[in-house]
């Protein structure tokens, strides 16, 4: 945990490694530093169809606007990989990119929704601050609203900006979420640390697509985790074979990454993976029904892309398999791509239709 004198940041942080999160930081409000890179990526069109960043603009870089009396920011990281994680996890990852048969759910995403999960955490930790301190005023955050959870959490030394844009922590890697708390009292900030990315290029060399354009820089037109999840139309054709067998998400750049091996399984069952997410042949995910599509996925953040888009993505991958199949597997992919030929969306059959043609 970072450094503060006062007493309560001391208990704050031991009640928040009972909670579940790994470190706890605080930072000032002011991050009109922040602000010219915001305005540049924004104007690049680097957030694609991410339309409210844009609606938002610069309440993002501003904590005391978005929730007025906003004096200082408690910032917190939850680890997330599941607690029976062995070592050389991130070489098992790697090689199921070998498969192309297999489809590939980021991490993050084969258990529980971590929206839910760590702001009921957070809510938790401050119904004990209140009992400290009195009661006060605060929001608690985690990815749900327009708040800079990277600036904010570098800034007060949970890690530093990665080349992949991610936190990253020589203790921990970057396999953790982010949550915030804005309270309306104050804490001094804890110190921000120093990067140690040095030449390192190895999460830059490994996306599929090339969207980190620049070290800490990505353009999530070209992110697959952006493709998978976040765009809601037709994945641009020329992405598509560059996509392999990724289905929701995409953790190459994290997974490539050395600082990983230093990343923390989490205590809570809520990030076990659930099976029906983990080592599925892509064959099998796609005959899923939406009924089938809805229970297997209660809970997690895979709901959050609907059936018609978990189609969408598996039709990529299955034609990505197709290309290079062996004779036999190549007609039991084509068979499955076959039985959802006639689709009723027009985006499924779009993309059906381009992952046979494939392999004529």
């Amino acid at each position: 945990m970072n450094g503060n004198s006062h007493p309560w940041y001391q208990q704050i942080g031991a009640w928040a490694r009972e909670l579940g999160f790994s470190d706890i930081g605080v930072s000032g409000v002011d991050l009109s530093s922040a602000e010219p890179y915001l305005l540049q990526w924004l104007a690049q069109g680097f957030h694609g169809d991410l339309d409210y960043m844009e609606r938002h603009g610069l309440k993002r870089a501003r904590p005391a606007e978005l929730v007025p009396g906003t004096v200082s920011v408690i910032t917190a990281r939850m680890p997330y990989l599941p607690r029976r994680t062995a070592p050389g996890w991130q070489a098992r990852e790697l090689a199921r990119l070998d498969d192309p048969a297999e489809g590939v759910v980021s991490l993050y995403a084969r258990g529980r929704d971590y929206h839910k999960v760590v702001r009921a955490r957070l809510q938790k930790l401050c119904d004990r601050i209140e009992t400290l301190v009195g009661p006060f005023g605060y929001r608690v955050f985690s990815d749900s609203a327009p708040v800079l959870e990277k600036e904010l959490a570098s800034r007060s030394g949970l890690g530093w900006r990665g080349k992949h844009s991610m936190v990253l922590s020589r203790d921990a890697g970057s396999m953790f979420f982010l949550g915030e708390i804005f309270v309306d009292f104050a804490l001094e900030p804890t110190d921000p640390v120093s990067a140690h990315c040095g030449t390192c290029t190895a999460c830059i060399d490994i996306c599929p697509t090339g969207a980190i354009v620049a070290p800490g820089v990505v353009d999530a037109r070209r992110c697959i985790s952006y493709l998978t999840i976040e765009y809601h139309g037709a994945i641009p054709e020329a992405l598509r074979p560059l996509m392999g067998n990724h289905i929701y998400g995409c953790d190459d750049c994290q997974t490539i990454c050395p600082w990983n091996k230093y990343a923390q399984t989490s205590e809570l069952p809520d990030f076990d993976e659930r099976a029906p997410l983990v080592g599925r042949r892509l064959v099998e995910l796609f005959a899923w029904d939406e009924a089938t599509f809805l229970k297997l996925t209660e809970g997690g953040p895979v709901r959050r892309i609907n059936h018609e888009r978990w189609l969408r993505n598996i039709a990529v991958a299955l034609g990505n398999a197709l290309r290079d199949a062996d004779a036999e597997q190549a007609g039991e992919l084509r068979a499955a791509l076959l039985s959802r030929a006639d689709h009723e969306s027009a985006l499924v059959r779009e993309h059906v239709a381009w992952a046979l043609a494939q392999r004529p």
